[in-house]
């Protein structure tokens, strides 16, 4: 069976896209929220953070032809910004972080 074909492989990267695409909409009123609200956002961004850097590391670890194309693919993307997918999610916890201090 190949990567994509797995039922639990295709509901997580439902549920990932659905979940960060609910997420951003909510974030267009993060200037809004009041402090709670903002902890919560966050908290809820790293959540999602964590869950696709699991997604990315199964990517990562099988040995399934596409799932090697597809991360050779996000290497490729973001080398066009010369940036690692470690780099990716450095960065990410670098603004999540900066987001924490700023509502302390």
């Amino acid at each position: 069976m190949s990567f994509f074909d797995s039922e639990v492989v295709q509901q997580e990267a439902k549920q990932l896209f659905e979940d960060y695409q609910s997420l951003m909409q909510l974030g267009s009123e993060y200037g809004k929220f009041d402090r709670e609200g903002k902890i919560i956002f966050i908290e809820k961004m790293e959540d999602l953070m964590d869950r696709y850097k699991i997604f990315m590391k199964r990517f990562e670890l099988s040995e399934d032809f596409m799932a090697q194309m597809t991360i050779q693919q996000l290497k490729t993307q973001l080398g066009q910004f010369g940036m690692t997918p470690q780099q990716m999610f450095d960065q990410m916890r670098l603004t999540l972080d900066r987001m924490k201090l700023e509502i302390k």
